[in-house]
């Protein structure tokens, strides 16, 4: 459950309405015909799949056959890279240590995934995703990497309810581009469940696209979210939530919250402030 990310230009505007669309392909002619084949396995998709899980699970299918990079949304391995050790350095200088116990959601191929294996001790990496073509890809990332002494688990999932993983064991829960791919129900569904797997001290860090307008989705891939809306949906299931602003200061076109179960400390300042 991973996809396109680019530059930070603040947060998203409604996509949905006619005036953003009109002026966007006036500005972007030559995007519409790839925007109207995506329109078309959209809508093809929906008749196929009534559920979200069934439905992006198929997305993920096509788009990783033609490229598994490009189907996390690194349209070139030199972005790839980079925003894998994006994510890697940013959890290094928020107290990731080898001796924790790591839960990443939406895994992928390892883009961020392989950094962290590295990092951890051995076994102490859990990569879940909802794609069995994706984690296939991980796997060849895996050994592409020589990694596999490091005994990562890498598992297909159908929900987010974790229900297969023991109570209080991960220090870091993290979930990069997979929010910005999923409908209301199954961000909650997560943040009801991810309390239970979490150590005391520990955190979960989830990105997702952010709008000061209305909340809405591109066709059914891209979900734009009011961060006040995350904010009291992850307090209504008892955790404690935090606004990341220092994730922003980063090239990349996402936003960060961070959620525990004991109250977290005040992140830092963003930079020049």
């Amino acid at each position: 459950m991973v996809g396109h990310t680019g530059s930070r230009k603040g947060p998203e505007r409604d996509r949905s309405t006619l005036t953003h669309k009109a002026g966007y392909v006036l500005r972007h002619p030559d995007r519409v015909a790839p925007y109207l084949r995506r329109a078309a396995r959209d809508t093809w998709l929906r008749l196929k799949h009534r559920d979200h899980v069934g439905y992006y699970r198929a997305v993920m299918a096509h788009d990783t056959r033609r490229d598994p990079e490009a189907a996390v949304g690194s349209r070139t391995h030199e972005r790839w890279l980079a925003l894998g050790r994006m994510q890697f350095d940013y959890l290094l200088g928020h107290g990731l240590l080898p001796e924790h116990r790591m839960l990443d959601i939406g895994c992928g191929n390892l883009r961020g995934g392989w950094r962290f294996i590295d990092y951890l001790d051995p076994g102490n990496y859990y990569g879940i995703d909802i794609s069995p073509d994706i984690l296939i890809a991980a796997k060849r990332t895996l050994t592409e990497r020589r990694l596999q002494d490091k005994l990562p688990h890498l598992t297909l999932t159908g929900d987010l309810t974790l229900d297969f993983l023991p109570g209080e064991h991960f220090d870091v829960v993290h979930a990069h581009s997979v929010f910005s791919h999923s409908p209301p129900h199954v961000i909650e569904e997560c943040l009801a469940h991810v309390g239970r797997v979490l150590t005391d001290k520990g955190f979960f860090d989830f990105t997702f696209d952010r709008t000061q307008g209305s909340e809405h989705h591109v066709l059914r891939e891209d979900f734009y979210y009011r961060t006040e809306t995350l904010l009291a949906l992850a307090r209504r299931h008892g955790l404690h939530a935090r606004f990341m602003p220092d994730w922003e200061q980063l090239p990349h076109g996402q936003s960060k919250i961070r959620v525990s179960r004991s109250p977290l400390p005040d992140p830092p300042p963003p930079s020049g402030s």
